[in-house]
């Protein structure tokens, strides 16, 4: 064991605690690092909900979005409302049932998620330098299967 290895990181140790902790960590150092450089007091929980627009599309009702972000429908009705008086997403009666509310982002959310994604930029270019590109492609299929379960098993107990 070389000095300042954690011993769950031995080979003969490693299991799927030992995986998801070290993704545990890589989530909060890379939010945290995110966050450092978001323009206008942007949140990452406030990119995530602009980036989940631009890659699903909207509108979406509030309590799916909740229900998306696994976060409370009072925590996200929080989030969307910073999001609504900054003018990055509307915020309307759901036609179909007036008890909801449709959210959807508007121009000005796109670009902010566009000038966030360039503010990430550098970090990300200089993180890319750290593992060769045959790493960081090996590296996917992976993390997309272990996201897929997850997505897939959202209740799961042991």
């Amino acid at each position: 064991m070389t000095e300042g290895t954690p011993i769950d990181a031995q080979p003969e140790n490693i299991d799927v605690f030992s995986v998801m902790n070290e993704i545990g960590i890589i989530q909060q150092l890379g939010s945290t690092a995110f966050e450092r450089v978001m323009p206008d007091d942007m949140t990452l929980a406030q990119f995530t909900v602009l980036n989940h627009f631009v890659r699903l599309g909207g509108p979406r009702r509030l309590v799916d979005l909740a229900r998306s972000f696994q976060v409370t429908k009072g925590a996200m009705t929080n989030t969307v409302g910073k999001l609504s008086a900054k003018g990055l997403v509307t915020v309307a009666d759901d036609m179909a049932d007036k008890r909801a509310k449709l959210v959807d982002i508007t121009a000005a959310g796109r670009a902010m998620r566009d000038e966030c994604v360039a503010c990430l930029r550098p970090g990300l270019e200089a993180l890319s330098t750290a593992l060769p590109p045959e790493a960081w492609a090996a590296a996917l299929p992976l993390l997309q299967q272990v996201r897929r379960w997850l997505d897939e098993n959202r209740d799961w107990r042991t």
